[in-house]
């Protein structure tokens, strides 16, 4: 998920609301998630997770209220684009 973004602000929100990341790290692994990492781009958060399934990344994503006041506190600047892969092994992998 890529999410236009004052990254300064998503950086002071990472660093002082851990309680409320871990808040949603649970709910998202209860629900499906197996890994997560943000990356910060120019102008742009990125959140790359690993989920069961896409349909469990959707209910999870559509049923949980704590997001969007999260992500408007964190310096979200507009609506998510979203692109779902499959990951596929590879013998070069680490």
């Amino acid at each position: 998920m890529r999410v236009p973004s004052d990254t300064d602000q998503f950086r002071r929100f990472i660093s002082s609301e851990a309680g409320q990341l871990n808040d949603i790290a649970d709910a998202a692994r209860a629900g499906g998630c197996i890994h997560h990492r943000f990356s910060v781009g120019d102008g742009y958060v990125l959140v790359v997770d690993e989920w069961e399934s896409a349909e469990a990344f959707q209910r999870f994503f559509q049923g949980n209220d704590q997001l969007p006041g999260v992500m408007r506190a964190s310096g979200a600047q507009g609506e998510p684009e979203f692109e779902f892969t499959e990951a596929v092994e590879s013998p070069d992998q680490f």
